[in-house]
């Protein structure tokens, strides 16, 4: 600094850019203002003391040294970061795997033990995402089955946790005994729907996905199912996630429009990563980085519109990011963290036992390269998988405060990385960040998050995004 440069010993440590024409400054602690550049030049100058306008916001926020609550902010950074402390809480576990045309299903004894290793978890809540690769978990349903009453099955392990399972399913084996089994037992659905049926079945020769009949009947038939069970359609619905190919992204319109049609609380947009596909198939259904963060912004835009227009329905990937911006910053309630949540948060097991941190490393093994394969379940216990050395090294490169750029980003306190996903795209952890598409994309996402919120004068879409985080189009 020059001999003659103002001090800035008033400051507290904050971060800061330019968006939508206004300085945004954030914190760690996750606190964020709007400035005009000449309020910046006041913050600068020390000029912000007790009775200028912004003094009690930016006091509160910990923009200013005096009277920073370090407890408070303490307790912030805590919160954000306590996956790493809680256990593991997400567990997905493959069901079935298609290999060389023969289905391999997981069997009783290696699903009894993924469940008795999950139990040992510290986290008060234990979730099971129940999915096959390759091939539909519907069929093979007593599998399935066994999962879920034996984990139900011995209140000694389910002492003090809360229980969830959702299964991940194409619908294409669904039937009304299977369904029926599922209300009762409490198990939420998630499924496939990239759009209209034209849409949708055009992009099931590159996915997993159902027929667009099939799909859109069963969403009915269980919107139906629990409506006249006395269900609340805000809490006991099925979910949809959607593959952005090509092909979808000159559709943003019909499929937001087909969404909202169906009666769905979500929508998921997410680039297309090249995990699962060959040359031949990415020719067809691949894009680059700049024409999928247009297609974004043109689809986020819409789905607030369609809130305007009195629909109920969350872009996950906004909400994500929303409930750092906007609501505590609970890592549990977000994927997108910093340290990552692989191995910490979530774990993947595959049929034979084998455990991953996360499901996008266990997808990498499929495509053959085991690098991220941690051990088998039948062999270690929960202390062992989550101290594994190749858990702590995705916890360090993923930890935006040692990352060059990133620690001095203004998007800081509410992004974060996957290592995995570095590795597949450039050949090792850390790769070059901002040359990569997810931080692309996330600094899209929040500059456009960021940029309705600088309005202060459109209350409604404030409520809109709120409600993404609080009300019926939360995360869960």
């Amino acid at each position: 600094m020059p001999a003659d440069a103002p001090s800035l010993d008033h400051l507290g440590f904050f971060r800061f850019g330019r968006v939508a024409g206004k300085v945004l400054i954030t914190t760690d602690g996750g606190a964020w203002a709007f400035l005009s550049e000449p309020e910046l030049a006041q913050l600068l100058a020390g000029d912000v003391a007790a009775g200028h306008p912004r003094f009690a916001e930016l006091q509160r926020g910990g923009f200013l040294r005096a009277g920073l609550d370090l407890d408070a902010l303490a307790k912030k950074l805590a919160r954000r970061i306590g996956h790493v402390a809680r256990g593991p809480e997400r567990h997905v576990v493959t069901i079935s795997r298609r290999t060389g045309g023969k289905d391999v299903g997981l069997d009783r004894g290696t699903a009894e033990r993924i469940v008795d290793v999950a139990f040992q978890s510290r986290s008060p809540s234990v979730s099971f995402e129940i999915r096959a690769d390759g091939g539909e978990p519907l069929l093979d349903i007593e599998a399935v089955r066994h999962l879920v009453d034996f984990a139900r099955g011995s209140s000694a392990r389910t002492a003090g946790k809360t229980l969830a399972f959702t299964l991940v399913s194409n619908l294409s084996a669904m039937t009304t005994e299977t369904a029926e089994w599922l209300i009762a037992n409490e198990v939420a659905v998630r499924t496939w729907l990239d759009g209209p049926a034209e849409i949708h079945d055009w992009n099931r020769t590159y996915t997993m996905a159902g027929a667009h009949a099939d799909v859109v009947g069963w969403i009915e038939w269980f919107d139906r199912r629990y409506r006249d069970l006395g269900m609340d359609p805000e809490v006991r619905h099925v979910d949809a996630s959607m593959t952005t190919t090509r092909r979808t992204l000159a559709a943003w319109r019909e499929v937001v429009d087909e969404y909202v049609a169906r009666g769905l609380r979500s929508i998921e947009l997410r680039p297309l990563g090249p995990l699962g596909f060959d040359a031949d198939a990415w020719e067809a259904i691949g894009y680059g980085a700049e024409e999928y963060l247009a297609f974004y912004a043109r689809a986020l835009d819409y789905v607030v519109e369609r809130n305007r227009r009195g629909a109920r329905l969350a872009e996950r990937t906004a909400a994500g990011f929303l409930t750092s911006i906007l609501a505590s910053g609970d890592s549990a309630r977000r994927e997108i963290l910093s340290p990552c949540s692989a191995g910490t948060n979530e774990l993947a097991y595959d049929v034979d036992g084998r455990v991953f941190p996360g499901e996008e490393a266990r997808r990498v093994d499929a495509s053959g390269d085991p690098i991220f394969a941690l051990g088998n379940v039948r062999k270690l216990a929960l202390a062992d998988i989550v101290r594994h050395p190749t858990v702590r090294a995705l916890a360090a490169a993923s930890l935006l405060d040692a990352q060059p750029m990133c620690a001095d980003c203004w998007n800081k306190p509410f992004c974060g990385i996957s290592p995995v996903s570095t590795y597949v795209c450039a050949g090792d952890l850390f790769g070059q960040r901002p040359r990569t598409l997810e931080c692309k994309e996330h600094m899209a996402v929040s500059r456009a998050l960021f940029a309705l919120l600088a309005n202060e004068s459109d209350r409604d879409t404030r409520r809109i995004l709120e409600d993404w985080t609080t009300g019926s189009g939360r995360l869960r």
